[in-house]
């Protein structure tokens, strides 16, 4: 698995299909993948996971889906780059 850390509390872990996954603290909540493009969770944490997300998003139109996809796509035994 490939991790990388990207900014205090901010991480993504990216997969070899193309997809990752970004954590805010130890939550997955956006990401990117082939299938479903740019994606943010439709949960709210909190005021500064949202600064997370949108820094990682960086003003691109994602689209918005359940946690629990997220949470599937983070848990991939799929292999890692």
């Amino acid at each position: 698995m490939k991790l990388t850390p990207i900014a205090a509390n901010r991480n993504v872990i990216s997969y070899n299909d193309g997809t990752e996954v970004f954590f805010s603290y130890s939550t997955p909540v956006a990401g990117y993948s082939p299938e479903l493009g740019y994606f943010k969770t439709e949960q709210w944490y909190s005021s500064t996971t949202t600064r997370h997300i949108n820094k990682y998003l960086d003003n691109v139109n994602a689209s918005i889906v359940p946690q629990q996809t997220i949470n599937e796509l983070s848990q991939s035994t799929g292999s890692v780059t």
